[in-house]
């Protein structure tokens, strides 16, 4: 056994009986490298991979094709930290129970901040509720850049339509890591919230989330559900 199989073996070990807990970004790193690099040293990729993009989180969020520009870093490298992050998210969705009922702004906060985990670009949800705040699903509405997604008003009532919703919340991320609503996110909140309740759905709140946090624009005094409502 070569000296690199042995330090793979103690850092395997290590962590079948310890966890992650005293574990450092480079040795979570070396880690998953195990995995996917065989028969060769990984630490000083390891390094290399957090020298370009800072940190581990980093890593894990970064495009495929930027990773591939780290030597050493080939195809199924790229692919399996890409999984990674991918898997987090899947798993933490897949934990959300489908029938939860959803009754302040809060909840529906904790319950959309997993579909937006690690992701790159900015992405839209919708979350739709029954008359009783049950969760009737949560669907991508649509994907941008890294700055920007189209929200697209009548694709989101169709979709609220279509899962016979009473109410959905809107919710959208800014990978930049800054929540603070834009200028084009209040206006799109009150175009969405009259063509929804042309349709007597009504939109509860609009969500930008931002790391593990949002802004509430209903909280935040920029948006009032009350302001939309027919008159019958």
């Amino acid at each position: 056994m070569s000296i690199h199989e042995g330090h793979r073996q103690r850092l395997k070990n290590r962590f079948l009986k310890e966890g992650l807990d005293n574990f450092d970004e480079l040795q979570v790193l070396e880690l998953l490298l195990f995995y996917c690099i065989p028969r060769q040293d990984t630490n000083p990729i390891a390094h290399a991979l957090l020298d370009r993009f800072g940190s581990l989180p980093q890593v894990l969020e970064a495009e495929p094709s930027e990773l591939q520009k780290v030597p050493g870093v080939g195809e199924n490298a790229a692919g399996f930290l890409a999984l990674t992050t991918a898997v987090c998210r899947y798993y933490q969705v897949r934990r959300v129970s489908t029938s939860e009922i959803l009754q302040t702004i809060d909840k529906c906060g904790e319950y959309l901040l997993p579909f937006f985990f690690g992701r790159r670009n900015e992405t839209v949800f919708l979350l739709c509720l029954d008359a009783k705040c049950k969760v009737l699903g949560c669907k991508e509405v649509g994907e941008g850049s890294v700055n920007s997604a189209s929200v697209p008003i009548r694709r989101i009532v169709e979709m609220a339509l279509g899962a016979n919703a009473s109410s959905v919340v809107l919710a959208h991320n800014h990978p930049s890591g800054l929540a603070m609503p834009s200028e084009e996110d209040k206006l799109t909140t009150q175009r969405l919230a009259m063509s929804l309740a042309s349709v007597e759905i009504e939109l509860v709140d609009h969500l930008v989330i931002a790391d593990n946090d949002y802004v509430s624009l209903r909280q935040s005094g920029w948006y009032n559900p009350e302001d939309y409502k027919l008159i019958p």
